[in-house]
């Protein structure tokens, strides 16, 4: 069975419920991906000041965002490989990478977007969940098409479309 580690980098971020919907979320995403072989996602839940940090020191962009992905493992969308991919010996989990999640963003794109911060919490660790499967956007052509197709497959399992 396949695992999610949430932490909190910061106390007084609310939504306590965000654990409980990002975990939900990234376990749709692995269901969904016909993973079989268990999988673990460390995510840290953080304010805009921590995640531009982050932001800053790992991408070299000054600047908060609301989520960052960081895949272990080079995967092609849809075509999970167990076999090149980082493993912990100790629990024999497949290692797939970590996300940062912006909480106070997070809030803030749910009222702006009118779908509410549970659905924009679930939306973006599906997101992020599907970069750390190898899928990306970097452009307006067949892969965006391909991984907004796969966040709005794993969101209406969720029961959360739009």
């Amino acid at each position: 069975m396949s695992s999610v580690t949430v932490t909190r980098q910061k106390r007084g971020l609310g939504h306590r419920e965000t654990a409980a919907l990002v975990k939900r979320a990234v376990l749709a995403v692995i269901a969904a991906e016909g993973i079989e072989e268990p999988c673990h996602v460390d995510v840290m839940l953080t304010d805009d000041e921590g995640i531009r940090a982050i932001n800053s020191e790992q991408r070299g962009v000054d600047a908060p965002t609301d989520v960052l992905s960081f895949p272990l493992n080079e995967l092609t969308p849809g075509e999970f490989d167990p076999e090149g991919c980082e493993m912990d010996y100790d629990t024999g989990e497949i290692l797939l990478g970590d996300m940062v999640i912006d909480v106070p963003r997070c809030e803030k794109q749910g009222e702006e977007y009118g779908h509410g911060y549970r659905r924009e919490a679930s939306y973006l660790a599906v997101h992020s969940t599907l970069h750390l499967l190898g899928y990306d956007h970097l452009d307006e052509g067949p892969e965006k098409a391909l991984m907004r197709g796969r966040e709005d497959a794993v969101m209406e399992k969720l029961g959360i479309g739009r």
